[in-house]
């Protein structure tokens, strides 16, 4: 493969089929608890049963191993050909919950399917637009992406029903600080491995935790069946609604803003030169994805960025891993007593994870920022309206009720305003500088040096 310019590039390390299995299975672990967090959010917000719940889980995981592999394999159309995982964007959590339990469960898949429709037809056109996501537009968008979700995870440490008389009880606080505890001494005590599953073992100590005070049901675990294939429109068939079509379309382009910085960080892990086809091909395969997680009902996926930290961690920058790792999280997929021990989490555990990883999340995009010139005024106004306006919606999203609801429904989320006013202002304000050297570097030296304390893409950006 062709060196990127100016970057040293370490020998590959080989391994033998053990190792490589070994190996991914570290990347499973990696990007476990940010695969299931998602469908963990949306299923209890929207209400699902358990049953309902550890067939969401399980079909998400299973899907999850089919895109990776759509990633890893390249045909004439699809596939960067990398050690990429794929897994539940973050940052469609919040639209999905406002469009599911505004329009119905088959909103959220109808929009899902036609945002992978589009993400597939525009990948062309989208790789030779990235100098219209400047560091300044990236960087005010995750920090929005992560910090408006906190409200939800302060929300769940409480116990998640605000109205609930349990809501803010001692125990729930001393499950959900237990959790944040765990996270922070293994980040900050831990090495190597270990380190970069902190959240997970936040998770499972904590569940743990609450178990000891009787807070842990394994009802449903003895509820699931132990063998389920995925089965397309299982819990619901799709509807088309615009408004839904149109946010879910937004949330996709900041799901490829995401996978673009992931792919610049592997190609300079791994030595290769990308192309803008290999950019193209990469995104195609996502959308692809996409479609098959809304015919699945399942939720949308984007390039994992934690598992970035996992191959600089293990030095093994060949795809065999990875392949090993989609088998995995295809058979863990058609297990349902395995997706149920997932719903035996309780919500206040969650909560503090979230706390962690959003918050993180959140400084991501702040250190993407510290990049930028704000000496410049046009990126002051730029960072300070998107995210200022992306925050006030987070925590007013009452201040358009007097809209009508095909707009509403599209523009009381964060994340779209802020891309939208980003993007837009980023275009209309004089002084824009064109070319695509500096952006390519801030993202490639980011995810580079990124870690799998984030848990998605996350969100991605």
């Amino acid at each position: 493969m062709e060196a990127v310019a100016g970057v040293k590039v370490e020998p590959v390390v080989k391994t033998n089929k053990l190792q490589a299995l070994v190996l991914g299975l570290q990347h499973v672990l990696a990007m476990y608890s940010g695969g299931i967090l998602v469908p963990l959010l949306i299923g209890a917000a929207l209400h699902f049963t358990p049953q309902q719940m550890a067939y969401l889980i399980s079909a998400d995981i299973f899907m999850t191993g089919i895109g990776t592999l759509l990633q890893l394999k390249s045909t004439r159309l699809t596939g960067i050909a990398m050690p990429v995982v794929l897994g539940s964007a973050i940052q469609s959590v919040s639209p999905l919950i406002n469009i599911g339990g505004t329009l119905g469960i088959g909103a959220m898949y109808g929009a899902t399917i036609s945002a992978g429709v589009f993400v597939f037809l525009i990948a062309g056109l989208f790789a030779r637009l990235r100098e219209f996501f400047p560091p300044v537009v990236t960087g005010s968008l995750i920090t929005v992406i992560g910090f408006a979700l906190i409200p939800v995870g302060i929300q769940n440490l409480g116990g998640g029903d605000v109205a609930a008389k349990s809501f803010g009880s001692p125990a729930n606080l001393a499950i959900g600080t237990f959790t944040i505890a765990i996270i922070v001494l293994v980040s900050l005590l831990a090495k190597g491995f270990t380190k970069a599953i902190s959240i997970l073992l936040g998770i499972v100590l904590g569940t743990a935790f609450a178990a000891i005070l009787g807070k842990v049901s394994l009802a449903p675990v003895a509820a699931a069946s132990w063998f389920h294939l995925p089965t397309p429109f299982f819990l619901g068939m799709p509807t088309f609604h615009s408004s839904a079509i149109v946010t879910m379309i937004i949330i996709a382009l900041t799901s490829m803003i995401e996978s673009t910085g992931v792919y610049f960080a592997l190609a300079d892990l791994t030595g290769r030169k990308l192309t803008n086809q290999d950019m193209v091909k990469g995104y195609r395969a996502e959308g692809l994805a996409v479609v098959l997680s809304g015919l699945f009902n399942t939720f949308p996926y984007s390039t994992f960025s934690q598992n970035v930290g996992v191959v600089r961690l293990s030095g093994v920058k060949t795809k065999q891993p990875i392949y090993y790792a989609a088998v995995i999280l295809i058979l863990i997929g058609l297990l349902p007593k395995f997706g149920a021990l997932a719903t035996i989490i309780p919500t206040s555990v969650l909560g503090g994870a979230m706390i962690v990883l959003f918050g993180t999340i959140g400084i991501q995009g702040t250190t993407i920022l510290r990049t930028v010139d704000f000496g410049k005024e046009r990126n002051l106004m730029i960072a300070a309206i998107s995210i200022g306006a992306g925050i006030g919606v987070t925590v007013y999203p009452q201040i358009f009720q007097q809209l009508p609801e095909l707009i509403r429904l599209v523009i009381e989320n964060a994340v779209v305003v802020t891309s939208v006013l980003a993007v837009f202002l980023n275009i209309v304000l004089p002084g824009r500088e064109k070319g695509k050297s500096q952006h390519h570097e801030v993202i490639r030296r980011t995810y580079s040096n990124r870690r799998s304390r984030i848990g998605n893409r996350s969100v991605e950006s």
